[in-house]
């Protein structure tokens, strides 16, 4: 089942109300996912050098100023830090792969869901109509964001084993269908060195996705190995740093839906999600074929 929006902004009046269209998109798509819910905003870059880390921990009263704090002083570093709910962000002007090796090892309560210089991640267990009002995401703007909504097949229902899933700096996935040969897969992309906290077969995708492209590849030339290296029905949403791309395996079983004005770029699992957003009815709309990689970039000023 699991349902999956994005949305990529064209215009500015899309990006500063991002959080509110993508939170109607994710509450039409509740019953596809009552499990739980995640979005991955890409939004306020921060420095070149610098790093944002997207963490939570169980209880919505953890000390995180005290936690920003101790890893200032290691690090030496300047921090901020924004809470929403039981997640926080942590603005750091070190590296992110610094700043996250300190928290893992540090405060090991703490989970990192994702780590980068734009990306921020908030996934939780329960109705992702609850999710969107407890996480405030119509305070959100943003160049681009990804949901979803999940029905657990293939794990059991954890904040974890929830989308999106973040295994590369500002990389993402979410995913509606099934692998077959993930546990395959799993056991080469460890001892290429790559880790998963979970045992779902989304986390799969996102780690080969993260190797193809640490060895070389782009996004659209990673998404495209999946139809030789990955076997099953899926339909994937990735996002990155500079946008967004959507495939579907070569059956295309899982449903899925496409659409563009000249303010913004949307997917869903159905069209419903999509006629929420300004001007849905004058957009061209699509069913993405099979086996084809649809991608969207942001354009450099």
């Amino acid at each position: 089942m699991c349902g999956i929006a994005g949305l990529f902004a064209k215009s500015d009046r899309i990006a500063d109300e991002l959080g509110a269209h993508l939170e109607r998109m994710i509450v039409q798509l509740n019953d596809r996912g009552p499990d739980s819910a995640g979005v991955a905003f890409y939004r306020n870059p921060v420095p070149s050098g610098c790093s944002k880390l997207s963490l939570q921990h169980p209880d919505e009263g953890y000390a995180w100023d005290a936690l920003a704090r101790d890893a200032a002083d290691a690090l030496g570093a300047d921090v901020e830090f924004e809470q929403r709910a039981n997640h926080c962000v942590v603005r750091l002007d070190v590296a992110a792969d610094v700043a996250e090796a300190r928290v893992t090892n540090a405060h090991p309560e703490v989970r990192v869901m994702s780590a980068g210089t734009v990306i921020e991640i908030y996934k939780e267990v329960g109705l992702p109509t609850a999710f969107a009002e407890r996480f405030r995401l119509s305070e959100l703007s943003g160049s681009h964001a990804l949901g979803h909504t999940r029905m657990a097949t293939e794990s059991r229902v954890t904040t974890d084993g929830s989308h999106p899933f973040s295994t590369g700096l500002d990389l993402c996935l979410v995913h509606n269908g099934s692998l077959s040969n993930h546990n395959r897969v799993r056991t080469s992309l460890e001892r290429e060195g790559i880790a998963f906290k979970t045992e779902n077969d989304s986390e799969v995708a996102a780690g080969y996705l993260m190797w193809r492209m640490r060895e070389g590849a782009t996004l659209d030339q990673a998404l495209e190995g999946c139809l030789e290296d990955l076997d099953g029905f899926y339909t994937f949403a990735v996002g990155t740093a500079d946008g967004f791309a959507v495939l579907r395996d070569p059956i295309a079983c899982k449903p899925a839906v496409l659409a563009e004005t000249d303010d913004w770029v949307a997917m869903a699992s159905e069209y419903r999600a999509i006629a929420t957003l300004p001007d849905a009815e004058q957009a061209r709309i699509w069913e993405p074929e099979p086996a084809t990689v649809y991608s969207w970039e942001q354009v450099p000023a």
